[in-house]
């Protein structure tokens, strides 16, 4: 099975959704009787809620208000929806939880009978706070089966190809070009890193204050589906405007970008940039290695800045292809520790708790299994990233998992988003759910990085990195020796020490966009946006 986020164990099958609710038994004295199956074709009468009684999920799973039918195009299979309550739908994600949330103890039982499905599954979590005052759990969300799985299956999206930096979503608004995807409508039209959205559809977006206009930017921001039509005018990084026309599609996602090999002072240095951790970037990533191995690269900097996450096991072959087996020396990668039910084994694939160790070969992600390709390696003990607090997950479990076997990771940029944790995407009904289900440690033991790890010239915490806060610099293109987050990396990795940098300044946090209370905030990207979190993969 695929899991999201932190950690992975040595055992998977690469099947995501099939299953991943488990059969779970009931719970807290007697239960609340489940429906009988049948022809799927009857819709049984509706549960009840009993405080503290937990049906077993099997009794409920699958049993849906508005069943699917005909043959899931991603599976082949037919769907398993029967007929069933909303009713059914609430009471399995509220035992699907009590069972496996890694925080179960601190979950309300709340009666569900007062609110919808989603509104429900988005109450069961913890409300309790980091150290820092931060929310414990910024990690739960819900998707769309069908969207979720072309996301992570196909590497396709449906939109412009444009990876947005939401700093203000609510009158003066600020919405800035990350970077677009190659071949995508917004690269057609040749927009632009910094370029600033001004107008949508006619419609003042930095400071219209009225429903309809903001209406107006969801809709065109967001496009339904492939084949819309929207304008869009943008302030490009040199003050110039600019207005076009651009048609949503299916953009194809590509995770690695912009592979050089830079020369700074007496080093080769390889950079790369790595935005998801999705099976499709397994031969970019594979091709970057080899390009750099004949190039006798000195140094390498990877680029995190945008990876909100993804593949653990990518993650696990990405670090190996870093270190190499010399470095690794029969070290793991991560180890999982689920809730306090489950000490030995795994609560969905009910396979014993083994660490992930650093995958020397080929993955067939499709199949769940390892092939015969032996992956090239770097053989470096230090390596620079460069983060984002839109650095998350994967990406932070590849930081952690390096540290844990002595390779000298040296930050530049800021913070990242702090999730030492992770799931079990899960299917029920259409959607796909995603609740914290286990954390993880690396070799060491350590694995307490919740509110990030941050970048210090002169690190005193054990989240705390060696290296230097630089800002994600909008004037330049990602890979250009002279933006500000690559030229401080170049610099450190002659001098080992940070730069004089003036007027840093950090992205806002997901977090952050919710403080403006005045006007109108136009939509958000979902808030659990599948890329922001670490599927883990189970491989045999």
């Amino acid at each position: 099975m695929n899991q999201w986020l932190c950690r992975s164990a040595v055992i998977l099958s690469v099947s995501l959704l099939n299953g991943c609710g488990g059969g779970g038994t009931a719970e807290g004295g007697t239960t609340v009787p489940g429906p009988t199956p049948g022809t799927g074709t009857t819709t049984p009468a509706a549960p009840a809620w009993v405080a503290g009684q937990y049906a077993a999920e099997s009794t409920l799973q699958n049993f849906c208000a508005t069943p699917r039918s005909g043959i899931d195009p991603f599976s082949n299979s037919a769907y398993p929806d029967k007929a069933g309550t909303a009713m059914h739908e609430k009471l399995w994600l509220r035992s699907w939880s009590h069972r496996t949330y890694l925080w179960y103890k601190e979950l309300p039982d709340l009666d569900p009978a007062a609110y919808s499905t989603l509104a429900y599954f988005d109450l069961l979590k913890t409300s309790n706070k980091t150290d820092s005052g931060a929310a414990k759990d910024n990690f739960h969300f819900y998707q769309d089966t069908a969207e979720y799985k072309k996301q992570t299956q196909s590497a396709v999206t449906s939109g412009y190809g444009i990876e947005w930096i939401f700093t203000a979503t609510r009158p003066p608004r600020q919405l800035t070009v990350a970077y677009t995807e190659p071949g995508s409508p917004a690269a057609t039209a040749l927009l632009s890193r910094g370029s600033k959205l001004l107008e949508v559809d006619g419609v003042d977006f930095v400071n219209d204050n009225t429903q309809a206009g903001v209406n107006t930017i969801n809709a065109a921001l967001f496009p339904a589906k492939a084949g819309e039509s929207h304008q869009f005018t943008v302030q490009q990084a040199d003050g110039s405007r600019k207005s076009f026309t651009l048609q949503s599609a299916d953009v194809s996602t590509v995770p690695v970008h912009n592979v050089k090999v830079l020369q700074s002072g007496s080093k080769k240095v390889g950079y790369l940039q790595f935005n998801t951790h999705i099976a499709a970037a397994q031969p970019q990533l594979i091709s970057a290695v080899e390009q750099f191995r004949s190039a006798a690269v000195n140094e390498l900097v990877v680029d995190l800045r945008y990876n909100g996450g993804g593949l653990l096991a990518l993650a696990s072959q990405f670090g190996y292809m870093v270190s190499g087996p010399n470095q690794i020396q029969s070290r793991y990668f991560d180890k999982l520790q689920f809730n306090d039910k489950y000490p030995n084994t795994d609560p969905v694939t009910g396979e014993a708790l083994e660490p992930t160790p650093f995958y020397g070969r080929g993955i067939d992600y499709s199949a769940g299994r390892l092939t015969s390709q032996t992956l090239p390696n770097l053989s470096l003990n230090r390596i620079f990233v460069l983060t984002t607090d839109n650095t998350c997950s994967a990406s932070e479990a590849f930081i952690n998992a390096l540290r844990g076997i002595d390779v000298e990771v040296i930050q530049i940029g800021g913070k990242t988003c702090g999730k030492p944790y992770g799931f079990y995407p899960t299917d029920n009904c259409g959607t796909t759910y995603f609740t914290i289900q286990f954390s993880g440690v690396n070799a060491k033991g350590f694995g307490d990085y919740a509110d990030g790890f941050t970048p210090k010239p002169a690190p005193q915490f054990a989240a705390d990195i060696k290296g230097c806060p630089a800002a994600d610099d909008l004037s330049k293109p990602l890979g250009d020796a002279q933006e500000g987050m690559l030229k401080t990396a170049l610099s450190y990795a002659s001098t080992n020490s940070c730069p004089q940098v003036a007027g840093l300044q950090q992205l806002a946090s997901p977090a952050a966009l919710l403080q403006n209370p005045e006007g109108l905030a136009i939509r958000q990207p979902e808030a659990g946006s599948w890329q922001y979190n670490t599927i883990r993969s189970d491989i045999k």
